[in-house]
């Protein structure tokens, strides 16, 4: 009897913890859904329900070799090219990171030593797994990560565990592994990275070539300096230098000859770095991107009218002739910038097949996408504009490349932040409206909004909104009480107008064919995205490699509010957050273009960087290697010298 009772009182007891688990639950979801914008009942965003894209396979249980993670304890092992990737700046300005989680070396940090059990979080981990269930990470090794980060073991919910996946700060106890020898970039014959053959009996052709190129952005513009051996062929990359200024030449509007002058600090870099004979025949070309693009066609045209001729009357160099100095298309963009990665990766530049990277672009106006489609023996690619045929280092290429115009990280901030304005307009609230660009400079916001994709206690005051060309409203935001991260994920995926009819199947976002990156693009060649990709992650120390699933679980705590950043983050990572008040709504943008917009699955690893071998990545190193023939690149070197009016 006496074990009967006991018996009837563990069911009596469990059934009230379970009553008022249900209540508890039931009150979190009524106070989760009183926020300002309303999710829709239809609404299932893709980042909680789909591990992989809608046009996609289930994900298979993946034995690569190349990719298996190293046991507990052992070194993992370079990448196939053993390139070198840092996270810095040119000035060596170390910014907060965890490295790369496949081996990457990082030539800025020479003297460090590895951290205990690298390995990969993410990636291909030889894990079955089904359709909506995430790939769990693998038990070791752990991420390497900066000083003070140790992850402790699987169970995410033992005691002293940062959440989902992100690694406690707490000291470890444990041995570090020995240091690592410093990796290195493939090398040519010359010893220089890229993939460049000596032309000449024994290498014995000594011959260095310049090239100045502007990068006319839409936040800032930039010049890249570069040195080439030319006795090779491909060139081989010897030298980069690099500066960045902002604001960009969109910004001056009609004062041309302000926007023409901006450069002048970018062009004394190249005076100082190209030798005083080299100058003359040292080609130039000044290629602006998506800031011009949406300037409008009558004020971009004088604005790039004026640095021409600022060019051609103040400085030395040989300006490329046609379209040198003009907007880049954006086509154009994207190649360039694959050529860019792979070039330094070694995959391009001699006639040797070999697998090739994807490459993601995200600037401020437009984001571009290429890659090498593989659509097997039948298939075919659709026939269009996004197809992009070329010939490098005697191989031919067929591409798949396209370039969203606004949808760049401040285009799709601007999108976002339009549809909040809308609403809070829909709900009566009386918004400061602006009919020109030229007032929202001085305007100063009357009216507090409530924006979802504002952590709880974070501001943002005076704010530009640009509904239409002549529709401006400044306003504050401010977050709701309590975070809203599912209400901020559905305005990402909205924007996205992922809706729109699908004339060319399978479609990416926005009605544009995009073949299948599961089914056309191999498993185990490499995702890069870069800029803004790597802007937004690695000064919060994210990992240089990286899952969809990560970066999904990443947004969330940055979504949560300062107490979560503080309960997973270092001090550095949240300063950065609490001076910039739109990284909830940046990384919500980003991570629904990468999973619901490139259909890219939750499991698939990504790489960043801000450069490889210590050259920076993006277009311009593309771009500017066909410039080194004067046939080829439309310039002539100068006849008449002039003096710099700087």
């Amino acid at each position: 009897m006496t074990m009967l009772s006991t018996r009837n009182i563990r069911v009596v007891v469990g059934a009230l913890i379970l009553l008022s688990l249900t209540s508890y639950l039931a009150f979190s979801a009524r106070s989760f859904h009183e926020t300002e914008i309303k999710v829709p009942a239809s609404f299932k965003s893709g980042l909680e329900s789909q591990d992989t894209p809608k046009d996609a396979e289930p994900p298979v249980k993946i034995n690569n070799p190349a990719q298996a993670q190293p046991a507990a304890g052992e070194i993992p092992k370079p990448n196939k090219n053993n390139i070198a990737v840092t996270g810095e700046d040119k000035d060596n300005h170390a910014k907060p990171k965890m490295g790369s989680l496949s081996g990457i070396g990082d030539l800025a940090d020479k003297e460090k030593s590895n951290k205990d059990n690298e390995g990969s979080l993410s990636g291909d981990s030889g894990v079955d797994t089904q359709p909506g269930k995430a790939v769990p990470p693998p038990a070791a090794p752990a991420a390497e990560k900066p000083a003070g980060w140790e992850a402790e073991g699987q169970d995410k919910n033992a005691p002293g565990k940062a959440p989902d996946g992100f690694p406690a700060k707490k000291p470890t106890d444990k041995k570090p592994l020995e240091k690592k020898p410093l990796e290195k970039a493939p090398e040519n014959a010359n010893g220089k990275p890229g993939a460049g053959k000596v032309a000449g009996a024994n290498g014995a052709c000594k011959k260095t070539d310049y090239v100045v190129m502007i990068d006319a952005g839409s936040t800032g513009s930039r010049v890249h300096v570069y040195a080439f051996d030319t006795c090779v062929s491909p060139p081989v990359l010897l030298k980069e230098e690099f500066k960045m200024l902002k604001p960009g030449l969109s910004s001056f509007d009609t004062d041309t000859a302000g926007a023409a002058k901006s450069l002048d600090p970018l062009l004394k870099l190249a005076l100082d770095t190209v030798p005083e004979d080299k100058q003359s025949c040292t080609p130039i070309a000044v290629k602006a991107t998506a800031g011009l693009r949406l300037l409008g066609k009558t004020k971009s045209d004088a604005i790039l009218k004026e640095v021409r001729q600022h060019l051609e009357t103040d400085y030395p160099f040989a300006v490329v002739e046609g379209d040198g100095i003009s907007i880049m298309d954006g086509s154009d963009e994207g190649v360039f910038a694959w050529i860019t990665t792979n070039y330094l990766l070694g995959n391009i530049g001699t006639a040797e097949k070999t697998d090739t990277a994807a490459v993601f672009d995200l600037g401020g106006g437009s984001t571009q996408i290429v890659f090498e489609p593989d659509m097997g023996d039948t298939a075919q690619m659709t026939k269009g504009s996004h197809v992009y045929d070329f010939t490098f280092g005697g191989r031919k290429f067929t591409l798949y490349q396209f370039s969203h115009l606004g949808y760049g990280l401040m285009q799709g901030r601007n999108k976002i932040n339009s549809l909040v304005v809308q609403s809070a307009i829909k709900d009566g609230q009386a918004l400061l409206k602006i009919i020109t660009k030229a007032e929202t400079k001085t305007a100063k916001a009357e009216v507090t909004v409530k924006n979802p994709c504002m952590p709880p206690g974070v501001k943002a005051s005076d704010v530009v909104v640009e509904i239409s060309e002549n529709e401006f409203y400044v306003v504050n935001f401010q977050g709701p009480s309590e975070a809203s991260g599912a209400q901020c994920r559905y305005l990402a995926e909205k924007v996205l107008n992922l809706e729109t009819e699908c004339t060319s199947k399978p479609c990416s976002f926005n009605g544009v064919y995009q073949p299948s990156l599961t089914k056309a693009f191999h498993q185990n060649s490499e995702m890069w995205v870069f800029s803004y990709f790597y802007d937004r992650t690695n000064p919060l120390g994210f990992p240089n490699s990286f899952s969809v699933e990560e970066l999904k679980d990443l947004t969330k705590h940055v979504c949560a509010g300062e107490t979560m950043w503080k309960d997973i983050l270092l001090g550095d990572s949240v300063k950065a957050l609490q001076e910039e008040p739109h990284w909830c709504l940046d990384l919500s943008f980003i991570t629904a273009m990468l999973h619901t917009g490139y259909n890219i699955p939750l499991h698939r690893e990504l790489r960043t960087a801000k450069t490889i071998a210590n050259n920076e990545l993006g277009w311009c190193l593309g771009a500017s290697l066909p410039l080194l023939d004067p046939k080829e690149g439309g310039w002539k070197c100068k006849v008449k010298k002039v003096s710099p009016n700087i």
